[in-house]
């Protein structure tokens, strides 16, 4: 690496010799483009016409290096919609910009961004389904989450919650009535995998076309699962009402890591400072719900791909029930956890504190020997290297392009770690490594996610060396905190931690009241799952199961 400070030559335009943004540079990139300029919580954004926004998109994308569209959101207003693309980079994650696209109350309609970024496909497609805006050129522009017979937008200010819904009979004809071969050599098949099926992880229903016995097409038609989280944080106060619902988005032990996204959000956006000795806690239990979480991927990936049940999905079980068991005593709670409180953590460590620390200790002590078990059973059995190794192949630039994080991105060698590329809590305190692996394929997904437990137990580790240390009249857990939050109007917040499954973001706007007017999660899976017809094409079935394993989705965190 070069000490050499890095010249304007070398940087993208926008980008200034100490790593920030030059958000004037930005605006006269974009030029006639932008017709207003907004200051959110994390970043500066633009506002662009509705008939302009690709070339908006394009400048930052490939004038700008802006590679990212991490979040789009959508809300309605008393006077007009709204739309906005959330951009940071894969390569600089502190570098962040967003487009605002006003649209008129009686005519919703801007351009699509998916010809720039992939993962504005299902983004605005969501957009249009709850709140109402239309996006021109969108490859797809109908309903996601919903039934395409549904009336109204559930987030438009309009929209009436007693008005009869109704689904016409033609929604239960056969899909296969009519004639879809394209001669009578033809060997092209329609098949239905899920929604009730042990290898879609969940209530996912996958529409997969066959040319022969190799998959020419797949849909993943979500939905199912739908629970109106977004509504009912907005329905509830900062302070107090929203916490309990993090937990549910991704229910499998990711609880914490869901708290801490809201919490950082929030505590970003009122101004609220954490003790330092909560960060540690807060560290320390986040990662112990990323093993629980990367274990039972591993678990059920095997099952997925050769139906080991009764050894590496147990013992992946057993492993995992010895996490929920320190989580427990820490928390209360083994799954529901609800420990983060905005300014810190509900309570310090269970008495007695040397028991506590003993058991966490004991379980990294067994750790090694356990990962050895795994990869003795696992990455180096034959039956799995032939389902794994150059199936479900996720090139870099595709993967970028959909918006893919975490363990999927880093899959395909894609250096992105919010944990140390945008550093909150105690993580740029500590000594710890971000997994990648090259091979693009489900293998290297698995081995990622295999090398991260044991990154996450250094930090652990290090977390309770200095918890045991901490000076007891120094143990702060919680920050002063308003009983009533109310952030000032039109505040507008993006913020985003390293889930198990990668970024999860918030996006907040306040009104002025102890409510969100809007709150929107960016799902990890969502961005991930989209991922899936590349990984499958060519492929065989088995390989869309597996590839679709590799993914580690929850269908309560992609419907939400």
């Amino acid at each position: 690496m070069s000490l050499e400070d890095p010249t304007k030559a070398d940087l993208d335009v926008g980008e200034t010799a100490d790593g920030g943004v030059d958000y004037d540079e930005l605006e006269a990139l974009l030029g006639d483009h932008v017709v207003g300029r907004e200051s959110h919580v994390n970043a500066e954004a633009f506002v662009v016409r509705p008939d302009e926004v690709q070339d908006a998109l394009f400048l930052l994308r490939d004038e700008a290096g802006f590679d990212h569209c991490s979040c789009v959101t959508a809300q309605e207003y008393e006077d007009r919609y709204e739309s906005i693309y959330h951009l940071s980079k894969y390569d600089d994650r502190t570098q962040e910009v967003g487009v605002v696209v006003p649209t008129a109350k009686d005519e919703p309609v801007s351009e699509s961004a998916n010809p720039v970024y992939r993962t504005a496909d299902w983004h605005e497609r969501e957009a249009y389904d709850l709140v109402g805006v239309e996006y021109d050129d969108h490859p797809q522009m109908e309903r996601i989450l919903l039934p395409d017979t549904w009336q109204g937008h559930p987030l438009s200010l309009d929209y009436d919650q007693e008005q009869p819904q109704v689904v016409a009979f033609r929604q239960h004809a056969n899909p296969l009535q009519e004639d879809h071969s394209a001669g009578e050599d033809s060997d092209t098949m329609f098949v239905n995998i899920g929604p009730h099926h042990p290898a879609t992880h969940g209530v996912l229903h996958l529409k997969a076309t066959l040319d022969g016995e190799q998959v020419a097409d797949v849909e993943s038609d979500i939905g199912y699962l739908h629970r109106c989280e977004e509504q009912m944080c907005q329905q509830g106060t900062y302070r107090h009402q929203i916490m309990p619902y993090p937990d549910r988005w991704d229910y499998i032990s990711a609880g914490i890591l869901n708290e801490w996204a809201y919490a950082r959000a929030a505590e970003d956006m009122a101004d609220i400072d954490v003790p330092e000795y909560a960060q540690v806690i807060r560290t320390m239990s986040a990662e112990l719900c990323r093993i629980a979480s990367h274990l039972l991927a591993l678990g059920t990936f095997a099952l997925d791909v050769y139906g080991d049940f009764t050894a590496i999905f147990m013992y992946a079980t057993r492993d995992r029930e010895v996490v929920q068991n320190i989580l427990e005593d820490l928390t209360g709670q083994r799954l529901m956890f609800n420990y983060l409180r905005l300014g810190g953590v509900a309570w310090d460590i269970p008495e007695p504190r040397e028991e506590f620390f003993e058991k966490t200790r004991d379980f990294l002590d067994e750790l090694p020997g356990r990962l050895e078990e795994y990869h003795n059973m696992v990455t180096s059995n034959e039956i799995f290297q032939m389902r794994c190794v150059d199936t479900g192949v996720l090139d870099p630039d595709i993967a970028k392009s959909y918006g893919a994080t975490g363990p999927v991105a880093r899959g395909s060698g894609i250096d992105y770690d919010l944990r140390r590329d945008d550093p909150y809590g105690y993580y740029d305190e500590l000594d710890w490594d971000v997994v990648t692996e090259d091979g693009c394929d489900n293998y290297s997904r698995v081995l990622v996610r295999m090398q991260e437990v044991e990154e996450s137990a250094k930090i652990i580790d290090q977390c309770v060396d200095l918890l045991e240390d901490w000076p007891e009249d120094e143990r702060n857990i919680q920050s002063n905190v308003p009983r009533t939050l109310k952030p000032e109007a039109d505040t507008e917040i993006y913020r985003a931690v390293e889930g198990a499954k990668g970024e999860l973001g918030i996006y907040m706007r306040s009104d002025g009241t102890d409510k969100p007017a809007r709150f929107k999660i960016r799902s990890p899976c969502f961005s991930n799952l989209q991922t899936l017809p590349e990984m499958s094409q060519g492929e065989y079935i088995p390989d869309l199961i597996a590839s679709l394993g590799s993914l580690d989705i929850v269908l309560g965190e992609v419907d939400r």
